[in-house]
C-alpha cells in the first residue's frame, strides 16, 4: 500500500454551502431513480452486446434529468450518448452494465452504471455553475470486446477533458492501474482419415495445438516480467476414430503494458506457427475485440475523489497496484480519467462469482453507489473550479 501523500495535493473540501453541497443535494434528490436502475439492471442481467434493456433504463432516467441524446450516436446497438450543459470543459461519465454469462452481475456492473449516471445527474444541477458540459457514454461489452475502444475509434471521447467511473469492489481504493490485455481466436484446421486404418494419410490439427500449448508454456520463463498468457482448447475434434482436421482455442494475454504486450504477442504467435509447422496444419489467428490499454488515473483527481468520499464518510486507500483489466484504460490514455474501486460488503466473495453477484442489489452496494456518485461528481467539480486545473484539461497554460 503506498502512501496517500505522494499524490499531488486536492483541494480543500468544500463547505455545505459551496458546490460539494449542492452536489450533496441532488444525489439525494435522485436517490429513489439511481437505486431502481441499479437494482434493475442487477435483476435483468444482459450479457455484452446485449444490454438494451441496461442502456434504455440510463438513457431514460438522464432525460428525466434534463439530458438530451446526441444527434450522432455510437454504431455499437447498446452504446449511447447523451449530454447536458454548454460549458467549454467536458466532462465523460462512461457507464457500463453488461453481465457475465449465467452468473449475472457478479463483477458488480450494476453498481457502476448507476454510480456513473447518479454522478451525471448530480452534476447537471451544476453544470451552469462549473462552465462545464456533462457527457454521458453508455459503453457496453467491458466484459469480452471492450466498447469504450470502439467509441474512441468513432470519435465520441475528441471533446472529452475528464473522463470518470467507479467500479464495484470490497473496497475503497483510489490510484490502482490495470493490466493491458488482448484476446485471440486461433483455428488449426488439417486433414481428416481413420486413426486406424489410415492414420498417415491424415493431418492432425490437435496435435498442432498441443505443440502451440507445449511452446507457449516454455516460453513463460523468458517472457517480461508480470505477463499473463491463458489458453483453453474450445474445440478437439468430433470422434476419437478420426484424426481431427480441426482444432480451436482461445488465447487471452496480459502484461503491465501496451508495449509488453506487443512482444508477448510476438512470442505467442511465434509459438503458435510452430504447431503448424510442425503438424503440416494451417494456422490462422484472429483477434477477439480490442486491445485494452493499462489503466492510468489522474493524481489531481484521484486526491478529489479521496477527500470527498471522506465527507461521506469514507477512506479511500491509495494503491498503486495492478488489477485484473478494463478498457477504462483506453480511455485514461487519450485524457486524464480515474477509475476508483467502490467498496461494499461482498461477505469475503471474489470478482466473477456468484457469491458476488449476490451482494450487488444489498443495503451497502446501494450505500456504495450514492456515495460513488458523490464522489465522482465533487471530484469533478474541484477541477472544473480549479484555475490550474482547469486550464490543464483544457490544454492551456494556466494564467
Amino acid at each position: 500500500m503506498k502512501a496517500a501523500t505522494r499524490m499531488q495535493a486536492g483541494p480543500a473540501p468544500a463547505d455545505e454551502a459551496g458546490i460539494w453541497g449542492h452536489i450533496s443535494s441532488a444525489v439525494g434528490r435522485w436517490q429513489p431513480g439511481i437505486l431502481r436502475l441499479s437494482h434493475a439492471i442487477h435483476a435483468d442481467p444482459e450479457l455484452s452486446g446485449q444490454e438494451f434493456r441496461a442502456a434504455k433504463r440510463a438513457s431514460t432516467l438522464l432525460r428525466a434529468g434534463g439530458f438530451s441524446v446526441d444527434g450522432a450516436q455510437p454504431t455499437l446497438p447498446t452504446a449511447f450518448s447523451a449530454r447536458y450543459g454548454s460549458g467549454e470543459l467536458v466532462v465523460a461519465l462512461c457507464v457500463e452494465y453488461d453481465a457475465l454469462p449465467a452468473i449475472g452481475h457478479a463483477c458488480g456492473h450494476n453498481v457502476n452504471a448507476a454510480s456513473a449516471v447518479g454522478a451525471a445527474l448530480a452534476l447537471a444541477a451544476v453544470a451552469d455553475d462549473l462552465g462545464i458540459t456533462v457527457k454521458v457514454l453508455g459503453t457496453p461489452a467491458e466484459e469480452s470486446t471492450g466498447g469504450k475502444a470502439d467509441l474512441i475509434k468513432e470519435g465520441f471521447f475528441d471533446d472529452v477533458c475528464l473522463a470518470m467511473m467507479a467500479h464495484a469492489a470490497a473496497e475503497d481504493v483510489i490510484g490502482g492501474s490495470s493490466l493491458a490485455m488482448c484476446m485471440w481466436d486461433v483455428l488449426y484446421e488439417g486433414r481428416p482419415s481413420h486413426a486406424a486404418a489410415a492414420p498417415a494419410a491424415g493431418i492432425n490439427a490437435l496435435d498442432a495445438l498441443v505443440v502451440a500449448q507445449t511452446a507457449i508454456a516454455l516460453a513463460r520463463q523468458q517472457l517480461p516480467c508480470e505477463s499473463i498468457v491463458s489458453l483453453i482448447v474450445t474445440e478437439g475434434g468430433s470422434a476419437v476414430n478420426v484424426i481431427p482436421e480441426r482444432a480451436r482455442a482461445s488465447v487471452e494475454m496480459r502484461s503491465p503494458n501496451l508495449a509488453t504486450l506487443r512482444v508477448i504477442e510476438d512470442r505467442v504467435r511465434c509459438c503458435l506457427e510452430a504447431g503448424a509447422l510442425a503438424s503440416g496444419a494451417t494456422v490462422k489467428v484472429t483477434p477477439t475485440g480490442n486491445a485494452y490499454a493499462e489503466l492510468r488515473q489522474d493524481s489531481f483527481l484521484s486526491e478529489a475523489y479521496r477527500q470527498a468520499m471522506a465527507t461521506r464518510g469514507r477512506t479511500v486507500d491509495f494503491n498503486e497496484d495492478r488489477v485484473a483489466s478494463t478498457d477504462m484504460g483506453n480511455v485514461s490514455q487519450l485524457v486524464p480519467s480515474i477509475h476508483p474501486l467502490l467498496g461494499y460488503d461482498v461477505g469475503g466473495a471474489a470478482h466473477h462469482t456468484a457469491e458476488f453477484a449476490a451482494y450487488g442489489s444489498s443495503a451497502s452496494a446501494d450505500r456504495a453507489v450514492l456515495d460513488g456518485a458523490f464522489g465522482l461528481a465533487a471530484a469533478a467539480a474541484a477541477a472544473a473550479t480549479d484555475p490550474r486545473q482547469r486550464a490543464r484539461l483544457l490544454g492551456r497554460s494556466p494564467g
